[in-house]
């Protein structure tokens, strides 16, 4: 394998439908929201995010991410990168019993100039890096995922005056 081609494979199971997976994967503006490496993310447009990324690294990855494929009935979501790295990210979102799985796979090619002249000396220090971040990025995603399904499906009664909750209505100065 050349020294500046990266392959990373990751699944990730999750507890939300494919349906809330792929609307959340899908929306790439949001990753600063749950993946905290993804430091951010400027929207081009639907199918488009410009993603500035660092991790436990001293330097930052800046690329742009646009979908090629968005297919919510085949569970697929697949972006072109090009930037400090050029290449493929996709996400194939499966259903697993109640929950569901998803499963990463990235080929890139660093351009970044600096990572390009480290090659093979800093290889294992950069695929650790990255390892750190999907771990980050899962553990992040699962919180947001919390959040966002409890935030849709609970609908909360606004406080009555009978359980000790009163509201003050401002008066007009005299």
């Amino acid at each position: 394998m050349p020294p500046n081609l990266y392959r990373f494979h990751s699944t990730w199971p999750v507890a939300c439908s494919t349906a809330v997976a792929f609307e959340v994967l899908s929306d790439l503006g949001s990753y600063p929201l749950w993946w905290p490496e993804v430091k951010q993310a400027v929207k081009v447009d639907d199918r488009c995010a410009r993603l500035h990324c660092r991790s436990l690294l001293p330097y930052e990855l800046v690329f742009q991410a646009r979908h090629n494929t968005q297919d919510p009935d085949r569970g697929l979501l697949v972006a072109d990168l090009t930037g400090d790295l050029d290449g493929t990210v996709g996400w194939r979102i499966e259903a697993d019993g109640e929950r569901t799985r998803l499963v990463y796979e990235q080929v890139v090619t660093v351009r970044k100039p600096l990572l390009r002249k480290l090659g093979v000396v800093a290889r294992p220090a950069l695929v650790a890096n990255h390892e750190l971040m999907m771990r980050h990025g899962q553990r992040g995603l699962y919180t947001y995922l919390a959040g966002f399904h409890a935030g849709r499906h609970q609908h909360p009664e606004p406080p009555h005056p009978e359980h000790g909750q009163t509201r003050q209505t401002p008066q007009a100065p005299q």
